[in-house]
């Protein structure tokens, strides 16, 4: 297929790694446009881009605008390309936020252009991290009809694996993912602190656990969620997790609930697989409501 011109409107992490695989693939990266100067050199330093502080401008060297900006301000770029007359029919115009849904790029469709959402699944830290993650990731397409098999080429073209995503099944989706990537940062941070507490600095406790994080991640992703769970709670040591319990309670009492929370998690995939008696699993039940915490 022709490699169609593209604009990237907001030049950080994602755009610019987006605009550099791109370029590898084929596609001309035509613009850049960033309030940020010094994000503008750097995109221009790997994708050849001509760089502008005005979208309009820059979008009006493409066939296809991609806007990478944060989410809220996905709507607000979209309205400013519209009233500047560069989104027409012929265009496409797509936005990445795993959030939101095409509603987004009304003020685009509405003057006559396709739309479509192509959202790695991925968390993008740093720009090299970014570069290097996106090949290989899934992606969740959310496009009109006309444009389906154009966005799957993309993703294709990008090295992913692409799936249909229905527009109102975004938000959910986009959960998920938090607790995939954002909310075990948070864990993380939880796991730091308590070992803090030992004398352990934060990159000692990181690498404490790390060979334990990547044995369990290993342990999903070659049996299944259901079988990578061990610890106290599958193999019902009512006297660990009482202990566990008892130690949170007096020496980091905000952790409670979650504890509590992912505990009863722990045990209902226990109880599905039949792993645990109904008699120890009744009374870590009640255990981890609080009902047996004195």
């Amino acid at each position: 297929m022709e490699k169609e011109a593209i604009a990237i409107i907001g030049a950080g992490k994602v755009g610019t790694a987006m605009g550099c695989l791109l370029k590898s693939a084929g596609y001309v990266v035509a613009a850049l446009a960033d309030i940020s100067e010094i994000a503008l050199e750097q995109g221009n330093r790997l994708t050849g881009g001509q760089t502008f502080t005005d979208p309009v401008r820059a979008a009006e060297l493409a066939d296809t605008v991609f806007i990478t900006t944060v989410d809220d301000q996905i709507g607000s770029i979209c309205s400013c390309l519209a009233e500047g007359g560069v989104l027409g029919p012929g265009k496409r115009v797509v936005h990445m936020s795993g959030a939101g849904g095409l509603d987004l790029l009304e003020p685009a469709r509405a003057a006559g252009a396709r739309v479509a959402c192509i959202h790695p699944l991925q968390s993008f830290a740093d720009l090299d991290g970014s570069i290097r993650s996106i090949p290989g990731s899934t992606f969740a397409v959310t496009a009109e009809d006309e444009i389906r098999d154009w966005a799957l080429q993309v993703v294709h073209d990008l090295g992913g694996v692409s799936f249909f995503l229905a527009d109102e099944d975004k938000p959910l989706y986009h959960a998920a993912a938090c607790f995939a990537s954002n909310y075990l940062v948070s864990l993380m941070n939880i796991v730091v602190s308590l070992y803090g507490t030992l004398g352990l600095g934060s990159n000692e406790a990181i690498r404490a656990v790390w060979p334990l994080v990547q044995g369990t991640v290993d342990n999903i992703k070659k049996n299944g969620v259901d079988d990578a769970l061990t610890g106290p709670v599958v193999r019902g040591d009512v006297m660990t997790v009482r202990s566990h319990l008892d130690v949170l309670a007096a020496k980091a009492p905000e952790t409670l609930p979650l504890y509590r929370e992912l505990g009863r998690g722990a045990l209902g995939i226990a109880v599905k697989n039949r792993r645990i008696s109904e008699e120890k699993s009744a009374e870590l039940d009640a255990l981890l409501k609080g009902d047996g915490l004195k």
